[in-house]
């Protein structure tokens, strides 16, 4: 029979081993105790009623959105400074794609030479990268000749806008 020899354990190790030994066990044992002291075993049942409006408390939406509809009076179209300012000067002030910059007499020249009806039925339809109505469906024709008429105008132009 061989015999194993064991280096020595230090006492330090002993003692830990002593201590979460106990430390253990006391702290599963405190514990239950908690659980069960913790149940009310006095609790008498709720109204069902009054336990399901609670329920609806603790379970509604914490924000509601009401959507209000507008009453507005008769449309009145914006004036083409206004549009321009809103939704054309996005492309048309820097040259964005290639449109003609509002004031420049050279890339407007050319465009206004087509006449006014035409412009402004590119300028509704959408022409090349221009979408229709300058990507704002919510336009009228006539905000939208308004508009034409205005940068047109700026840009060497005389038209009048028409009311469509």
């Amino acid at each position: 029979m061989s015999e194993h020899e064991f280096p020595p354990t230090p006492i330090s190790q002993v003692l830990l081993a002593i201590l979460g030994g106990i430390f253990a066990p006391t702290l599963v044992i405190v514990l239950i105790a908690k659980l069960f002291m913790s149940v009310d075993s006095t609790h008498v049942p709720e109204d069902p009623k009054i336990a399901a409006s609670k329920i609806e408390e603790r379970i509604k939406p914490v924000a509601q959105v009401a959507v209000a509809t507008v009453e507005a009076g008769p449309h009145v179209d914006k004036g083409g400074e206004e549009v321009v300012k809103a939704v054309c000067s996005a492309c048309h002030a820097v040259g964005a794609l290639g449109s003609p910059k509002i004031g420049d007499k050279s890339a407007w020249g050319p465009r206004i030479a087509q006449g006014y009806e035409t412009l402004v039925k590119h300028a509704i339809a959408g022409i090349r990268a221009m979408p229709a109505r300058g990507g704002n469906a919510d336009l009228t024709d006539g905000e939208v000749a308004n508009a034409v008429a205005y940068m047109a105008n700026q840009g060497g132009a005389n038209f009048k806008a028409e009311k469509k």
